[in-house]
């Protein structure tokens, strides 16, 4: 079993020093072993991509997050069949395979129902999915599939997608062991916690009420000595100062702090209960008897902390990515709503910069290890033996896959499914399961996220961070020399936090490492680097949408990705809806007729309780509109049309809708703002039905998804201008 979690930074978990209670992870770490030098690639999909298949992330091309892949070997998003997954590899010996929570490996213009789902995973060996396939998702609505069919959530209140999740590996570990109970198994959880969305429920929140209002200075102190008692860092390590880009705790107002300090208390309740749910599936794994000959991996973030919503936070920090933060008063307007599904925040980047105490910087970062170093806990306990012991040797995420086969006796075939497999650049990990002084198997890591790069070799790297912070993601991005760089020297043997930069003391070897770097960049193919930010734009890949300017939708268009979407923003567009209303209804018809987005960000045109059309229109915090129809649709033939005329100068300005029912004198609302970039990540554009988070302010009484009643769609177009 391989537990994955989001966004989670070195120092947050208990069991690594950390503020927030994780005692499933400690109780795994008493039974097992602590890894305090294992690494991952600084961002999410490249992470997967390397856990999975064992290959560095540019050999699986997938150098970057699947949204901002581009055409350039390495970064394309591709999994290549030359790359086989250890899911697939386990599947072909025998092994039941199954993967419940995050995917992000589907290339955008594969992700929509027609696939093709050869990404997809069940396409790359996982028998059994559900989860979500974006890089996030609301957590009380998700953006759910099962296999590869869209689905709704269970219904019922008080849903949470990670309690869902457990529940559903749990149900699938006492079906396997029912119907073949000799049968080996391979589970993947991967929960989107604690990605952004933080979304929690409230309980676990007022856990943490006032553990927080310290600040994150004092907060990385206080972390930084809990880890010396454990002896997870060494004596000798020394605590990282904080980036000017940080504001210092004590600089910030009062109201600043109240808002901070509850994203962070949202946060860790996120983290509790997420750890709680992984509790769940241990208890099964023990009550059916396979806990003891379990191979159990604990993988406690894929990258270090988030720091994407830079200095403020944000209640929706999808909208504060493309500079549409929220103000100060209107954070605090929603200050008990944080955490719930009416809210879509992320913390300040300084709680990122906490969570990865000791270290330097934050996810995406790969040149600094509060980027690439996550703590990880091994349990089996039918093989090791040295409970609550502590390994050091340096270690990287694409050692899991062939740790996981050298466990059940595999080795990788020459060929799969006629593809001709290139070697895995990760090594096992099992000599150290049993000799806490087992040689370190890894004498050489690069790492590279957008032009960030780094080198470990013998004990040593070299970092060169590129010129994008790491709050700046999501906006555009113009190249920048990498002959600008400033490299950085560190010697990790002796510096476990990497605090002293060497570079002007032994030039020598930092040259050496450099030659290092290059030598594996160009084994890896990404010669001339590229920071995959600034080039997507001229170097695209595939589209659903193409250079189409007409669409038209049939009812069951749903689950459409906002990238496969008609391209409607910074431009005047029109959509006309043709609805038949049955003769004998029962009622007024209601219903979604197109939605694009969720509840962060997004539009519906729907019929309300009376059958009246009605359309809503929300961009994060900035705006929100809402135009309504004066008459109920009648029994026949219906043309509702929704006109926006974009004012232009610009990406993200606002405009003009004008909804007109049949014959109606239209309702006209201006918008100030638009997106300039997206509503969403991981939500759809849907005819008849609204999946994922609700884009409209449905009837209270209305199912989830508020399927169309009443009514039949004969047609959707869109019509670009």
């Amino acid at each position: 079993m391989v537990v994955l979690l989001d966004d989670v930074g070195f120092g947050a978990a208990s069991t690594f020093g950390g503020p927030i209670h994780t005692p499933t992870l400690e109780q795994l770490a008493e039974r097992g072993l602590r890894y305090n030098r294992f690494h991952t690639t600084a961002l999410c999909s490249p992470t997967r991509a390397s856990l999975l298949t064992g290959r560095d992330p540019h050999v699986a091309n997938v150098g970057a997050v699947i949204n901002s892949s581009n055409a350039y070997e390495g970064y394309q998003g591709i999994l290549r069949p030359e790359t086989a997954s250890v899911a697939e590899l386990l599947r072909s010996a025998g092994y039941g395979t199954a993967l419940f929570g995050k995917w992000h490996l589907v290339p955008d213009w594969e992700a929509s129902p027609i696939g093709p789902f050869d990404r997809w995973p069940r396409g790359q060996g996982f028998e059994k999915f559900y989860g979500f396939l974006g890089g996030e998702t609301d957590q009380f609505e998700p953006t759910l599939y099962q296999d590869t069919t869209a689905i709704r959530r269970p219904p019922g209140a008080n849903y949470h997608l990670t309690e869902d999740l457990a529940e559903q590996a749990e149900r699938w570990i006492r079906l396997q062991n029912s119907l073949a109970p000799g049968r080996p198994f391979f589970l993947y959880f991967a929960p989107g916690a604690t990605h952004a969305p933080l979304q929690v429920p409230e309980p676990w929140i007022s856990r943490y009420r006032g553990a927080f209002k310290q600040g994150w200075d004092a907060l990385r102190e206080e972390t930084f000595r809990r880890q010396k008692a454990l002896g997870v860092i060494p004596a000798a390590a020394r605590l990282t100062a904080r980036h000017e880009g940080i504001p210092a705790w004590d600089s910030l107002g009062p109201d600043e702090q109240i808002v901070a300090a509850r994203m962070m208390e949202t946060f860790a309740g996120f983290l509790s209960h997420t750890d709680s749910q992984v509790g769940r599936i241990v208890d099964t794994l023990q009550t059916l008897g396979l806990f003891d000959n379990t191979l159990f991996i604990y993988l406690v973030g894929d990258n270090g902390g988030e720091g994407a919503a830079g200095a403020d936070g944000s209640i929706n920090y999808l909208g504060a990515l493309q500079g549409m933060q929220e103000p100060l008063s209107r954070q605090l307007d929603q200050l008990d709503a944080i955490g719930g599904p009416d809210s879509f925040a992320l913390y300040p980047a300084g709680w990122a910069w906490a969570t990865n105490t000791p270290f330097q910087w934050v996810k995406q970062i790969a040149s600094h290890l509060g980027g690439t170093r996550t703590p990880m806990v091994v349990s089996w306990p039918r093989r090791i033996q040295d409970h609550g012991g502590l390994r050091s040797q340096f270690s990287h995420v694409n050692d899991i896959a062939p740790t996981i086969l050298d466990a059940v006796g595999l080795t990788l075939p020459e060929t799969v499914s006629g593809a001709r497999q290139l070697p895995m650049d990760g090594a096992s990990l099992l000599p150290s399961f049993t000799d806490p002084e087992a040689p370190e198997h890894k004498h050489t890591q690069y790492f590279e996220v957008h032009g960030h790069r780094s080198i470990y070799h013998e004990g040593w790297m070299a970092s060169a961070r590129h010129s994008m912070l790491p709050w700046d993601v999501g906006l555009p991005v113009a190249p920048t020399p990498f002959a600008d760089d400033v490299w950085e020297l560190y010697h990790l043997e002796q510096d476990f936090s990497q605090s002293e930069d060497l570079a002007q003391a032994r030039p020598d070897k930092l040259r050496s490492l450099q030659a290092l770097f290059h030598s594996e960049a160009e084994r890896v193919g990404i010669l001339p680097l590229r920071n995959a930010l600034a080039v997507r734009g001229g170097a695209p890949l595939p589209s659903l949408r193409g250079d189409r300017q007409h669409f038209t939708y049939y009812e069951g268009a749903i689950a459409i990705p906002e990238s496969g979407a008609p391209g409607m923003l910074n431009r005047s567009w029109e959509l006309a809806a043709e609805l038949v209303v049955a003769s004998d209804p029962g009622g007024p018809p209601r219903g979604v007729i197109a939605t694009l987005g969720g509840s962060g960000s997004g539009w519906s045109l729907y019929l309300d309780a009376e059958g009246r059309p009605v359309f809503e229109y929300r961009v994060f915090e900035a705006a929100s509109i809402r135009i309504a129809g004066k008459h109920s649709l009648l029994p026949g033939e219906h043309r509702i049309t929704l006109g926006f005329d974009y004012d232009g100068g610009g990406y993200g300005q606002g405009g003009l809708f004008t909804l007109k029912p049949d014959d109606e004198s239209p309702g006209q609302q201006r918008t100030p703002a638009t997106p300039p970039g997206f509503f969403s990540i991981d939500e759809t554009f849907d005819i008849g039905v609204d999946t994922g988070s609700p884009a409209g302010s449905y009837p209270a009484d209305s199912p989830a998804g508020y399927h169309l009643t009443g009514a039949r769609i004969e047609r959707v177009t869109i019509e670009l201008r």
